[in-house]
């Protein structure tokens, strides 16, 4: 192997790590993902400084109709982040500009690189180390639950229906967590090369799931995939000559700059407790939310489907499956909330519930989105076969008979796996 250290650098090299450095630094501190360990509070009045100027950038340069929401959402890619997106953008430019003109004469960046390639390699490292966790693990991707089982395909999003699709195998979940989890390789100088080869492929995959499954984290995966690319540069010839010509060739590593022995032991102690506490710290957390949200978190008592076999509105069985008062099935999956599906409606209807305190068998049920919708549900379980309830609903007095359905009782949990398959078993 050769050193990456050059005597001097082109004027091209110079202007685009420039631009790079700055880019990449800002990137990785405005949009950090909680990748290193208590950033939001070392960075914190940047991001408070940050969450004022954008609102006020979005209204003022951009005019726009909506003001520009700053909470959390569940999306990586709202109208906010396209905006740090512009403010890194400008800023980066404008670094480079000046950054040229008053630093023109020198030769290299050997030293600098050596720091943005540290920066960027932990970047990735960390945040694919995270997310390989919550995937051995299944915490990001469950196993479809009530709500999923029950939903037709062509209402799912299709956000929705890759979440199916991954979370449906354990196995693939661990494949997908092993092959996020090597990005481990990036953290450390003499695997890098091997390293970012192997999560290039990794974040490629993921940056397309996103992309053609709308899932709104396109800014991060896309710059995943761009840091991985800008890890291997210096060395793209070469991997190039090696994969497709018989030439001689060897890569090029990243040398750490001559520093003082106490200096060195203090940056390697530093590097253990960072390695420590994402390793050890981060798979003990992913254990702790999977007992709380996960698949070994506390089931309600009503948890499961329930089919609706009768629905008797004042003394009357309703057979009319067009009556937009006819229940078709009730589904619970977390504690605290129910959802009802109807035969007439397209969507689900649901309804927050709460436990009377005073009446045994009695939920108060409260429909999302519209309070005055509330009612008393009182419920009896037939052992494991079903429920029977009734309550009362504007002047109605509703009685209902259900069946209930366990997992295993749908094909998609159900049928298992087949090394020999005399016929394709495509439902």
């Amino acid at each position: 192997m050769t050193s990456i250290n050059q005597p001097s650098w082109s004027l091209f090299e110079k202007i685009g790590f420039r631009f790079s450095f700055v880019y990449f630094f800002l990137f990785i501190a405005f949009q950090n993902n909680s990748t290193f360990p208590f950033w939001y509070d070392i960075f914190e009045i940047p991001l408070k400084w940050t969450r004022e100027f954008i609102p006020w950038l979005g209204e003022h340069l951009f005019n726009l109709s909506e003001p520009v929401f700053i909470g959390m959402t569940g999306s990586g890619d709202t109208t906010y982040d396209f905006l740090v997106m512009f403010c890194i953008v400008c800023i980066a430019l404008l670094c480079t500009l000046v950054w040229s003109v008053i630093d023109r004469k020198r030769d290299n960046y050997s030293k600098l690189y050596y720091w943005l390639t540290t920066g960027i390699r932990y970047y990735v490292g960390f945040m694919l180390i995270n997310y390989g966790f919550s995937k051995v693990i299944q915490l990001q991707f469950p196993n479809p639950g009530p709500y999923r089982l029950i939903e037709p395909y062509g209402e799912s999003s299709p956000m929705g229906l890759a979440w199916t699709f991954l979370g449906f195998s354990k196995g693939y979940n661990l494949f997908m967590g092993i092959a996020e989890l090597l990005a481990g390789l990036l953290l450390f100088r003499r695997t890098m090369i091997f390293g970012a080869f192997l999560t290039l492929m990794t974040a490629m995959n993921i940056m397309a799931v996103n992309y053609f499954y709308d899932i709104p984290v396109k800014i991060v995966s896309t710059h995943l995939v761009i840091m991985t690319l800008f890890l291997l540069l210096p060395n793209i010839k070469r991997l190039t000559s090696f994969f497709f010509t018989d030439i001689k060739t060897k890569l090029k590593f990243i040398k750490r700059p001559h520093y003082k022995r106490s200096l060195k032991i203090a940056m390697n102690s530093l590097k253990g407790l960072l390695l420590g506490y994402v390793f050890i710290y981060g798979f003990i957390d992913t254990l702790d939310a999977q007992k709380l949200y996960g698949t070994k978190a506390p089931k309600p008592d009503l948890y499961g489907i329930y089919e609706v076999t009768d629905f008797v509105i004042n003394g009357d069985t309703l057979t009319d499956y067009k009556n937009e008062k006819l229940w078709k099935s009730i589904a619970v999956q977390w504690e605290g909330s129910l959802q009802v599906r109807t035969f007439q409606a397209s969507y689900p209807k649901y309804y927050g519930i709460e436990k009377d305190s005073l009446v045994e068998n009695r939920l108060k049920f409260t429909r999302w989105g519209k309070q005055d919708e509330s009612f008393y549900f009182n419920y009896k379980k037939i052992d494991s076969t079903g429920l029977d309830f009734n309550f009362i609903f504007k002047g109605d007095t509703i009685q209902g008979f259900t069946k209930r359905y366990d997992k295993d009782d749908f094909i998609l949990n159900s049928r298992g796996f087949h090394w020999i398959s005399e016929q394709a078993y495509n439902r």
